[in-house]
């Protein structure tokens, strides 16, 4: 690993080698040279260009949207009552675990902020629900004096869920863009966002489903029909849904732009979302007479489509790390064996490994997680637009880089 004194010799896997600045279209800042060619010091760690504003509304957001889903679970109790809510929400815990697994594997190569998950799952369980609900009849109503020769079956579910649900999800996704934007970089972690979101939305209408189930047939069959369809056979509908808004609206933030780009592609996201949902859910009414059908000639076909597209946006993910971070080795503040380090899996695990033999488990996977921030921050950079304060977001990563790499060397040099 990298030495903040170039005249100490390293030993081992990963070694520090000065390099000099390089010509291109892609030259870094000479400002940011690395500290070792640096006559000052760094600036101080904890002088970050952020205000304290922002932290305070994710705060006000987060505790809100508890508030929100709070109320949501007094409701259903009092609608279900408690036993048929506790045994509703135990097998709804099932297709929620599910999703949340799922949406981990996306998420593992840059792990993004739990509190900002939280708030997502939140949303989507809480606000977003409460948003259906009171809207929902009068969107029906709407609808059904639009278009007086569409029956009822079709304007409820294949109209007005799609359009209604997408809205209130997204709008939740839209709020993470803003709030969290120093760890909304592209379009897995729109999707990651977004699929959260659904995941929340899911859980709370799985409930009411399976709960009007016990209410409407009071049998135990039809529970466990409706927990099959929707718990086992179709966990990811929602995720799936508003993913695709999520990975449009992330697309657009890795191109830049502000808010000329983020507010056309969350219109623009939300034409998948609901054409998606609307397909889901008027399969069995419009396309064909039966579940089984419908289940393995689309939604079997458009899962699989799904995954396909996140491996690919995983691999893309990958190599724009190698190809950020090689910007960074040119200059001086990593090195090559550290690039192949960050930027694959099998570099990751070893560093981890051995990091975890030293003691510094926790610095080397922040150090990886600083350094995917810094290849994404690059890559907003080298964009056509990008914000003012990215400048100042890639200052404060490369020095939280250095102080992470000079702690790692620190612990490993006392074993």
């Amino acid at each position: 690993m990298a030495s903040n004194d170039p005249h100490t010799p390293r030993s081992g896997r990963f070694q520090h080698s000065e390099s000099g600045w390089w010509e291109s279209s892609t030259t870094l800042n000479p400002q940011l040279a690395p500290p070792w060619n640096q006559p000052a010091p760094c600036p101080p760690i904890w002088d970050r260009p952020r205000t304290r504003g922002m932290g305070a509304l994710n705060v006000i957001l987060a505790v809100g949207a508890a508030l929100v889903t709070a109320l949501v679970l007094l409701f259903l109790s009092l609608s279900l009552g408690p036993s048929a809510l506790v045994l509703c929400g135990i097998l709804a815990l099932i297709p929620l675990a599910i999703c949340l697994l799922g949406i981990r594997w996306i998420d593992r190569w840059d792990p993004e902020p739990r509190g900002a998950l939280l708030f997502a799952f939140l949303w989507g369980a809480g606000i977003s629900v409460v948003v259906t609900l009171l809207l929902g009849n009068y969107v029906i109503e709407l609808l059904g004096a639009a278009l007086t020769t569409t029956p009822d079956d079709v304007i409820g579910p294949v109209l007005q869920a799609p359009i209604l649900e997408e809205l209130a999800k997204g709008f939740g996704v839209l709020i993470l863009v803003y709030t969290r934007r120093s760890h909304f970089d592209g379009p897995v972690d729109g999707i990651v966002y977004a699929g959260t979101v659904g995941a929340g939305f899911a859980f709370t209408e799985n409930i009411l489903y399976f709960g009007t189930a016990v209410i409407d047939t009071g049998s135990a069959g039809a529970l466990v029909s409706v927990f099959i369809l929707r718990g086992l056979f179709s966990p990811f509908a929602h995720v799936m849904f508003t993913a695709a808004l999520g990975f449009v609206l992330g697309l657009a933030v890795s191109r830049g732009g502000g808010s000329r780009r983020v507010l056309p592609a969350f219109v623009l996201g939300l034409i998948p979302a609901m054409a998606g949902h609307m397909l889901w859910n008027g399969g069995t009414v419009v396309l064909f007479s039966d579940f089984f059908s419908f289940y393995f000639l689309v939604q079997v076909p458009l899962f699989v489509a799904a995954v396909l597209c996140v491996l690919l946006l995983r691999r893309s993910e990958r190599r724009l790390t190698e190809a950020r971070l090689g910007d960074y080795a040119r200059a001086g503040w990593f090195t090559p064996q550290e690039v192949a380090m960050l930027a694959t899996r099998p570099g990751r695990r070893q560093a981890l490994a051995w990091a975890r033999s030293v003691g510094a488990k926790a610095d080397m996977a922040a150090f990886i997680r600083t350094a995917s921030r810094i290849a994404h921050t690059r890559q907003r950079m080298l964009g056509e637009r990008h914000s003012t304060g990215d400048a100042a977001e890639e200052r404060f990563l490369l020095d939280e880089a250095t102080r992470r790499r000079s702690r790692i060397l620190q612990l490993a040099s006392t074993r």
